[in-house]
């Protein structure tokens, strides 16, 4: 379903934003990296206190979006060829695609090095998201257990774990204790994965942005504002 765009008047300016509905609790907001204002709220959710909720956090989407456009222009799309930078774990690193009978994708030194016996762009692109999405699938959940002794106290066991691509979040917590992280979150720096963690976890605890989930978020990470607009301000390219 395409979201229905939207718009709220906010003194001399005016915020769009893109509306979907979905099954779940409370209305979501999030300013991608493009600057779009994204909003999903629970089915049936009235437009009018849609609008008052963007309104109520207005100030904190127009930080944002300035943020964000200190950064300049998106990035254009890849290309996959040689000398091409791709970012793994917050670090860029140089693309060496290299012809060869076996496929291998390996980190050496500041390269990341592709072997494929057919070096077409398209070819170079899956073998590099393949080698991205073993990465997550040993990096996130050893991220996950090596912060769960934070949650000693509350008893948290280790929940279920997902990753997969996500278009507007970096990460989501279910009604039944799942948690989802963006296959994306492979690109950014550890400390800012930790983040989108803890701030998962909490949701275990309270599942709801309440003053009582933040009392929570401040406790166990005090340094997560600043990790989220560093994690806001990353723009990966198509």
């Amino acid at each position: 379903m395409e979201p229905e765009m939207q718009r709220i008047e906010y003194g001399a300016t005016t915020i769009e934003y893109a509306l979907t509905y979905a099954a779940r609790k409370t209305i979501a907001i999030s300013v991608e990296p493009s600057c779009r204002v994204s909003v999903i709220a629970p089915l049936d959710t009235a437009p009018e206190l849609i609008a008052e909720r963007v309104r109520r956090r207005a100030p904190w989407i127009l930080r944002q979006q300035r943020e964000l456009e200190r950064y300049g222009p998106p990035l254009p799309p890849r290309q996959y060829i040689s000398g091409e930078t791709h970012r793994y774990l917050g670090r860029q690193y140089r693309l060496k695609v290299v012809r060869a009978e076996l496929p291998a994708v390996a980190r050496s030194g500041g390269w990341l090095r592709v072997e494929l016996p057919d070096t077409a762009p398209e070819q170079v692109r899956q073998a590099l998201d393949g080698w991205y999405r073993q990465q997550a699938a040993l990096i996130f959940p050893r991220r996950l257990s090596a912060l769960l002794p934070r949650f000693k106290h509350y008893a948290l066991s280790a929940p279920p774990l997902q990753i997969k691509p996500l278009v507007a979040r970096w990460g989501s917590c279910s009604p039944g204790g799942v948690i989802t992280l963006n296959l994306r979150l492979i690109h950014v720096p550890k400390p800012c994965i930790d983040y989108v963690i803890i701030h998962e976890l909490c949701h275990l605890l309270e599942h709801n942005h309440s003053s009582r989930f933040y009392r929570l978020l401040d406790r166990l990470l005090p340094t997560w504002r600043e990790l989220r607009q560093q994690l806001n301000a990353v723009e990966l390219p198509a």
